[in-house]
């Protein structure tokens, strides 16, 4: 069984003296990305590896994550910033099958087209929100359209 945990990155800056690629996190952003690796330690889903877009907001999240699950810093993929869902694909289809539970940090809308296309479910999917797809594959290649059933869902509202 391979799992896959799609997290969006967290609130960012919205100033257009920034480029799009380097906008920072807000404060904000830093303590629903605290908050969300803590609710993912506690519930007990860790994955073995996280992937990230190389932006700056979402390097930023997958830090805060990897500090709080105490993984190794997260490897980056310039193909999932600006992904379409067929990129996006592409990227989980190419995983090392040796990890069964994979962390992947990435930017709307591409999230959210990804998490229908793989299970069929329609989901809201704010700054910092956190879905887990399961798929009963042993293969990563063999991931595709209805092939994953969503098993948990959280977003960071309400904890302010």
């Amino acid at each position: 069984m391979k799992k896959l945990l799609l997290i969006r990155h967290a609130k960012a800056v919205h100033d257009l003296s920034y480029d799009d690629f380097e906008r920072p996190l807000k404060h904000s952003g830093f303590k629903d990305a605290e908050f969300m690796a803590e609710r993912l330690l506690s519930e007990k889903i860790v994955p073995q590896l996280l992937i990230t877009s190389p932006a700056l907001r979402t390097t930023g999240t997958a830090n805060i994550f990897a500090q709080h699950l105490s993984l190794a810093k997260a490897k980056e993929d310039l193909r999932i910033y600006d992904a379409s869902r067929l990129t996006l694909l592409d990227v989980i289809n190419g995983f090392d099958n040796k990890k069964d539970f994979i962390g992947l940090v990435g930017h709307n809308p591409t999230m959210e087209q990804i998490i229908h296309y793989l299970t069929g479910n329609i989901v809201d999917f704010p700054t910092c929100a956190i879905a887990l797809i399961e798929f009963e594959l042993n293969d990563w290649a063999a991931v595709s359209a209805q092939t994953g059933t969503m098993k948990w869902y959280s977003v960071p509202k309400d904890h302010h």
